[in-house]
């Protein structure tokens, strides 16, 4: 089994609002649906929220934006973290202003 994975050797995936290059999962030893990605944001409206049955927890590595977080509305730039509970409804978005929003993102189980 392979336990790590470098950003240049995985595709991007074309999400129907972001894109994303999924990391470490089961694959690469991630046991009760641990995962771990790198996300870019590119519009500047929420997109239809999501919400998991585990928690999901980010940091900021590039551009600004918003997020909401159940009834929560905050802003982000970069270094910025921020975990969604399980079954909280979620979204993000870019600001007008920045080419976009690429987030690190995890799923843990609880």
């Amino acid at each position: 089994m392979k336990y790590y994975v470098r950003l240049r050797d995985v595709e991007e995936t074309q999400r129907p609002d972001y894109t994303s290059r999924y990391l470490v999962d089961e694959k690469n030893g991630c046991v009760a649906g641990c995962k771990t990605g790198i996300s870019c944001h590119i519009k500047t409206a929420y997109p239809n929220s999501q919400a998991h049955a585990d928690q999901e927890g980010f940091l900021v590595l590039e551009g600004t934006g918003w997020a909401k977080v159940g009834d929560q509305e905050f802003k982000l730039e970069p270094e910025t973290s921020f975990i969604v509970p399980a079954g909280v409804q979620h979204a993000l978005k870019r600001d007008e202003n920045s080419v976009s929003l690429k987030v690190f993102w995890f799923h843990a189980a609880i």
